[in-house]
């Protein structure tokens, strides 16, 4: 048995499809497949499974068991397989490429999912709106706007989310957490996305552009803050006198004209509260 592993022989055959093993145990799990024969059953929910090593996987959400543990960092796990993907965080190891981009990733169907921004596929729908979607995560937490439903909770205050990773970033309110750091300047921050708009004080990267004019900007909100210099707009509007403003910060400050608040205004940064 042992040396058609180096010879490629696939002695055992199943009787009903014609498919070759090279292993008995292979066989016998296969032959399940014909005879839907589950033989495996969790005494706590009573969900079945084909195989034993399947059942002592699915009896660890019960247990809470993690067998498997970092040896970087000790943080453990309950499946071989999540180790491994852990451990490509402190190994830096990415073996998924885009062929077309080049991008790289820690797993073969976040690779999949990738490739969708190419090809524009969108193969999952929403079917109250029709709106579609790249994964069925992004789906699943959209439908949660049609349904009101908000399953993550936080534990200090209670408030409640529709998306997980929503949840975690409010956490790091309470806990003060900043998890990414600028590697230029060393300044931390409780959200990414925070950390790659500050990147660009120091790449000077400005990615937004004025039509009208031709201005470049780091951030979309000071273009968008911008335009309205040249289309004349005043979205932001005081509810005592009605006098409208370009920008939510000069609103702001007006409303202090009315509380009756005095302004101590720098003599070299005066805010321009006259619009």
């Amino acid at each position: 048995m042992h040396c058609d592993t180096h010879t490629g022989k696939q002695p055992l055959k199943c009787d009903t499809c014609g498919k070759d093993f090279k292993y008995k145990a292979s066989l016998e799990t296969h032959i399940r497949n014909h005879t839907d024969k589950k033989l495996f059953v969790c005494e706590t929910c009573g969900k079945v499974f084909r195989n034993n090593s399947t059942l002592v996987r699915h009896m660890r959400i019960h247990t809470g068991e993690k067998p498997y543990s970092c040896k970087t960092c000790k943080r453990n796990f309950q499946h071989t397989n999540k180790l491994k993907l852990h451990m490509m965080t402190h190994t830096g190891e990415k073996p998924y490429c885009c062929k077309t981009c080049k991008k790289k990733f820690r797993r073969n169907y976040a690779l999949k999912v990738h490739m969708w921004t190419h090809t524009g596929e969108k193969p999952y729908s929403c079917k109250i709106c029709g709106n579609r979607f790249t994964s069925k995560q992004t789906l699943d937490s959209h439908t949660r706007i049609h349904t009101g439903v908000k399953p993550y909770s936080c534990n200090t205050c209670g408030k409640r989310f529709f998306r997980k990773s929503t949840l975690n970033c409010h956490t790091r309110i309470h806990t003060g957490e900043k998890p990414y750091c600028c590697k230029t300047c060393k300044k931390q921050f409780q959200r990414n996305y925070k950390l790659k708009l500050h990147m660009r004080t120091h790449t000077g990267e400005k990615p937004y552009s004025c039509k009208v004019c031709g201005n470049g900007f780091a951030h979309k909100s000071t273009l968008n803050s911008h335009t309205r210099i040249h289309t004349g707009e005043k979205p932001y509007c005081c509810k005592t006198c009605k006098k409208q403003f370009q920008r939510n910060y000069t609103l702001k400050v007006h409303m202090r004209t009315h509380m009756g608040e005095k302004l101590h205004l720098c003599s070299t940064e005066v805010p321009e509260i006259k619009e």
